[in-house]
């Protein structure tokens, strides 16, 4: 593809993401075709020649996009839309333009200094405390890895990341019925098992139940098994329930355990502050704990 077929067919792809905007309401929410539909109409051996982009703007317009689910829909409930304003796209189209590989600052200073400038802003607007520190995920099931794997690493000073888990068995992770569902993920792709993970009862509002947290931190010691973190929710997605941060967090800086907040959901609700008592957990020592979980800010 040459330049000026590029420029052409940007504006015509930007011309139909307007339409799609302004007519998505049109388009059934859930897509309306049967298993086994989509990939019936594609070929089964791959292109052995380029095609026109002609050629391939009408498969996606005739093949895929009926097989959408249109999240960004007005009458989608599922779950939450996400990342689909026009700023946040202009912004997509230019970083996908750029293609940079943002994994040191030698590889990109703009990016590692403007991630560090965001999470500043983000603290400040979040009424986090100043001395905290962080970084952005790609997804909040990334950042919960990344949280588990730390409060693991942790647990063992590195040792694990060394020479495995030869000798440092029995790490246990306590989170409520209601967590998300990547939260076992990651407790099996860290390696501590899906056994050792500990779902705690919820009450009547379907927080975890702190009592039952302390007590099944107290049973796992007395057998010998080593409690490594703990998974708090600030907004869970079933029901958008808040766990109680501030009791979990005096259990887990009484026997020293990790404490990561999941705020996927309901953590962009600290930008006004009159939400911001959902963070009290700051009168207790901020040492243990991890950022929570900003992904989707």
């Amino acid at each position: 593809m040459e330049t000026a077929e590029f420029r052409k067919w940007a504006h015509r792809v930007a011309d139909w993401m307007a339409d799609y905007y302004e007519n998505i309401e049109s388009f059934p929410v859930k897509s309306q075709v049967q298993p086994g539909e989509i990939i019936a109409r594609l070929p089964l051996l791959p292109p052995g020649e380029s095609e026109s982009m002609d050629s391939i703007f009408n498969d996606f317009r005739d093949i895929i996009l009926p097989g959408i689910t249109h999240w960004q829909s007005p009458d989608f409930y599922a779950y939450f839309p996400a990342n689909g304003s026009y700023p946040s796209i202009l912004g997509e189209m230019l970083t996908a333009a750029l293609g940079a590989q943002c994994m040191i600052w030698e590889t990109s200073p703009a990016a590692a200094e403007l991630e560090e400038r965001v999470m500043d802003w983000l603290k400040q607007m979040t009424g986090l405390p100043a001395t905290w520190s962080g970084v952005i995920q790609d997804t909040a099931s990334t950042s919960t890895l990344a949280a588990i794997l730390s409060a693991r690493e942790r647990y063992f000073d590195f040792r694990i990341n060394e020479a495995g888990f030869a000798g440092h068995e029995g790490l246990r992770v306590y989170c409520s019925t209601e967590t998300h569902s990547s939260i076992e993920k990651a407790v099996k792709i860290a390696g501590i098992g899906r056994q050792h993970l500990v779902k705690v009862r919820v009450d009547e509002q379907f927080r975890m139940d702190a009592d039952a947290l302390r007590k099944a931190v107290i049973n796992d010691l007395e057998i010998g098994l080593k409690p490594c973190c703990v998974i708090a929710t600030l907004g869970t997605t079933g029901t958008t329930s808040i766990d109680p941060l501030a009791e979990i967090a005096e259990i887990c800086r009484e026997f020293n355990i990790w404490l990561h907040i999941d705020a996927a959901y309901g953590g962009t609700a600290l930008l006004l502050p009159e939400y911001r008592w959902m963070i009290t957990l700051r009168r207790v020592s901020h040492e243990l704990f991890q950022l929570p979980c900003l992904s989707y800010f």
